[in-house]
């Protein structure tokens, strides 16, 4: 068993072996990159990418990215193409073939299938001298001097060089297609990104209960307002025009100045001109204003109008943090 300080020493190895070996990438961003990224863009058809064994894990992954980034594509193991996952292909189609050595015996016979069919076909491949770039339209180059592994088996540098080299394209491709924020939110619609992306402040606001009071409502009246509504706050409105807000914070210093509260009003102790969101802003807006003025919550008001209010809770329960 390795020591303490002996474990630390082999990540950092590691993760020093794999640095080096994405570093030396650099070199293969050349003309056949660029001309990669000018086919996809002309291109009609979806990519297709391929390989078997732990290039496939990563192809998969390259495939979820190009997805996520406005790129349509698709993964085809390389084992069950010629099983019948050829059918998937279509002649305008892009095939991206992953491999290490690039003369693995199931790339070797997808090869000559993909020429008959017509596909353009790129390898990206850690052997330049390899019967699959020798056989590819253009060549990725993700050659890695050694393996992270001791005995430079397990494939750890040269996988790592593949995904950064697709990140790469992907990247490339979403930068000529002028991905916007909004493209990105429609790709993304679920999660914490997407939803700062696209949830607006009508979304979240209407699920809550609307607390209001009159200008002349009591202490009692507002204090039962607060309680039942359970949002920290209530709008104080005069004629259908939002006059200010009382917040439970607001109550508590008014206690503490006054011995007898019995003839106050909400005119008297609520505060004017309170911070307000539109319904059609940004959550992600909302919460940034909240976090500026050290609030919880904000009242909606659209034209005037006092709609409701949107709570710091609500914004957490859908993990925009």
């Amino acid at each position: 068993m390795k020591t303490p300080v002996e474990i630390k020493q082999i990540a950092l190895n590691t993760i020093s072996e794999e640095a080096l070996a994405v570093e030396g990438l650099r070199k293969s961003i050349n003309d056949d990159f660029v001309k990669c990224v000018e086919l996809i863009m002309q291109s009609t058809g979806r990519i297709v990418v391929t390989g078997v064994g732990k290039s496939a894990n990563i192809a998969a992954k390259i495939v979820s990215t190009l997805n996520s980034t406005g790129t349509q594509a698709i993964f085809m193991h390389a084992a069950d193409a010629v099983h019948g996952d050829l059918g998937m292909i279509r002649p305008e189609d892009i095939v991206i073939c992953l491999s290490k050595s690039g003369n693995t015996p199931e790339i070797k016979v997808l090869i000559p299938l993909l020429k008959l069919m017509g596909n353009k076909l790129v390898a990206l491949v850690g052997n330049i001298d390899s019967h699959l770039a020798k056989q590819a339209d253009l060549i990725l180059d993700s050659s890695v001097e050694r393996e992270a592994c001791p005995n430079n088996l397990a494939p750890t540098s040269s996988t790592t060089a593949q995904l950064v080299m697709g990140d790469a394209l992907a990247v490339a491709l979403l930068e000529c297609r002028g991905l916007t924020t909004s493209d990105f939110a429609r790709y993304h619609p679920g999660g914490a990104l997407g939803k700062r992306l696209y949830l607006r402040v009508a979304d979240l606001y209407f699920h809550n209960e609307k607390p209001v009071v009159a200008p002349g409502a009591s202490i009692m009246e507002i204090i039962m307002e607060i309680s039942s509504k359970r949002l920290g706050c209530t709008a104080v409105v005069e004629n259908d025009k939002l006059a200010g807000i009382i917040t439970d914070g607001d109550l508590r210093r008014m206690l503490q100045s006054n011995t007898d509260v019995s003839h106050l009003k909400a005119a008297n102790i609520l505060s004017q001109n309170p911070l307000t969101v539109s319904s059609g802003e940004m959550v992600s807006d909302a919460l940034d204003l909240m976090r500026s003025r050290n609030i919880t919550q904000l009242l909606v008001v659209d034209n005037g109008e006092y709609l409701g209010v949107i709570h710091l809770h609500d914004i957490l329960k859908e993990g925009i943090i």
